[in-house]
């Protein structure tokens, strides 16, 4: 009997427990079971007062309505609750169902998202590597280009015998001065000069010169002769190597001597063994002087001395005082091959040394009739000696 009554005990207190978990007012049949349990314990041990004999003595009574107060506050507050869920589920079941579809799609779309941006990131990140690598190919190719070009511009130049070098400061208009303390001298033209006396256009030479030339890498290229009398190199100036040093076009576009002609700062000037060049040297300055480019521009002789400068015709007269005034020339001032003379009253003209040496292969002293100064470069009174 003493194990069901604990039995029942515990299923008691299970169902108060119950009722209190569906509304709070099981507390109070909780409270009144407690104390129906406490007043019968009392009773047992002849402890408890004895309230008379009403319903207040009786500790069962107390057991008994805190079990059915509960229960029937259990059945009035389940019923509505019961009611009120079955009427409200099935909203809250969609309301549950779409939230989850909306976490569930939102949940989707950042993984969407995030794998997008993962792909762009490494599409990007693709692409710039691809770049670089193109960037690092062109830039090779680029290079062994500019390897090859100047390897093949070496070959040409020294099959040309084009020697680079570096120029420091301009002298004149036709002179310069290399890095290594050299001057060099341009072969087949003349500027007006401006250093140390000054001819019309000198000025202008020697700038266009200075402006050009000043601190450039250029090619130099010997004809014949390698100096002149002063120590100077004879050479030509090229701005860059040509392909064909005898093609007119590149003789226009690249060499500097054929540029100062071209525009009128000098004027050809031919001193044999170095005439390579001079047909287009007097070609050109024909095509400047046409034009009245430059220098040119100052009359049909030009501001200094050069190939197409106009002789005027000797009389005879002059010619047989010039002749006899050879007679007592000293001896160093002719070559030792005597120069046949025109007849008496005949003037010459030739447009350079090369045209006249074919009929004077050792030159003319200043008394033959086809004497030019201008073809007396140093001065000894023998135009164009060997």
């Amino acid at each position: 009997m003493k194990i069901l009554r604990i039995i029942l005990l515990i299923f008691a207190l299970l169902l108060l427990l119950s009722a209190l978990t569906i509304t709070g007012w099981a507390w109070i049949g909780l409270i009144l079971f407690l104390f129906g349990l406490y007043q019968n314990s009392q009773l047992k041990k002849g402890k408890a007062k004895v309230l008379g004999r009403s319903i207040l003595s009786n500790p069962k009574l107390y057991i008994i309505g805190g079990l059915l107060f509960s229960f029937v506050m259990a059945m009035i507050f389940v019923e509505p609750s019961n009611d009120t869920a079955k009427n409200v589920s099935p909203n809250q079941k969609v309301k549950s169902e779409q939230i989850k579809k909306d976490e569930k799609k939102a949940l989707d779309e950042k993984k969407a998202k995030e794998e997008d941006e993962k792909e762009a990131f490494a599409k990007q990140q693709a692409e710039e590597q691809a770049k670089q690598e193109e960037e690092a190919k062109q830039a090779q190719s680029a290079e062994q280009a500019k390897q090859e070009a100047a390897r093949k511009e070496q070959q040409t130049a020294e099959s040309l015998g084009l020697v680079a070098a570096t120029i420091s400061r301009v002298v004149d208009g036709d002179t310069i001065e290399l890095t290594d303390g050299r001057k060099v001298r341009f072969i087949g033209v003349n500027t007006p000069e401006s250093t140390t006396r000054h001819e019309t256009y000198g000025k202008e030479a020697s700038n266009y010169t200075t402006s050009k030339l000043t601190g450039k890498q250029v090619w130099l290229q010997k004809d014949v002769s390698e100096t002149d009398r002063y120590g100077r190199l004879l050479r030509i100036v090229w701005l860059a190597v040509p392909s064909n040093d005898m093609d007119e076009n590149e003789i226009k576009t690249k060499m500097y001597n054929a540029d100062l002609v071209l525009n009128g700062f000098a004027e050809p000037s031919t001193y044999p063994p170095d005439v390579k060049y001079s047909d287009y040297f007097v070609k050109y300055a024909r095509e400047a002087r046409d034009k009245g480019t430059g220098l040119w521009a100052y009359g049909v002789n030009g501001t200094t001395k050069g190939d197409l400068d106009q002789s005027t015709a000797v009389s005879s007269s002059q010619s047989s005082s010039s002749n006899t005034t050879n007679s007592s020339a000293p001896a160093a001032s002719t070559p030792a091959a005597t120069t046949p003379a025109p007849a008496s009253g005949e003037s010459e003209y030739f447009a350079n040394c090369t045209e006249l040496r074919k009929k004077y292969p050792n030159g003319v002293p200043s008394t033959h009739p086809a004497y030019q100064a201008k073809m007396d470069r140093d001065h000894d009174n023998y135009a164009c000696e060997q």
